[in-house]
């Protein structure tokens, strides 16, 4: 799926390396997306009402290393080309999203910050690249 939608304008970062640096992660997913599951830290900027002047006021430092992901890395590559258009030099992209996060075993947080294996899976078609964890599809 990501071969044939994405065009590798934004490089892509492999779950296993997020590790390696201090990443500011952010999920371009939507707030009902972001609510039932997201990467531990993760800041919601959500996709449909993304605005550059929100990431602005969070992350100063136009070269700070900064992580976007989403469900498979479809909408995070079109919110890291909008923050490499506003400046930002250091930017990725999580290669398989949180489902790829997810599949490899790394855990998710919900809205309380608790530990869970719920995942928001998007939509049917999608949701067949979530491999672990219980998939949610309502808001």
């Amino acid at each position: 799926m990501l071969e044939k939608q994405n065009k590798k304008s934004i490089p892509y970062i492999q779950v296993n390396e997020l590790h390696q640096s201090n990443y500011i992660l952010l999920d371009a997913r939507e707030p009902n997306e972001y609510k039932v599951s997201h990467i531990p830290n993760g800041i919601s900027i959500g996709y449909i009402h993304f605005d550059i002047k929100n990431v602005s006021t969070i992350i100063k430092d136009k070269n700070a290393p900064i992580v976007v992901y989403c469900s498979i890395g479809i909408r995070s590559e079109k919110i890291g080309e909008k923050l490499k258009k506003s400046g930002y030099t250091k930017v990725y992209n999580l290669y398989g999203g949180i489902f790829e996060y997810k599949n490899k075993g790394k855990k998710v947080v919900n809205s309380q910050n608790k530990i869970t294996d719920s995942i928001h899976a998007f939509n049917k078609q999608w949701s067949v690249y979530l491999n672990k964890g219980i998939k949610v599809y309502e808001d």
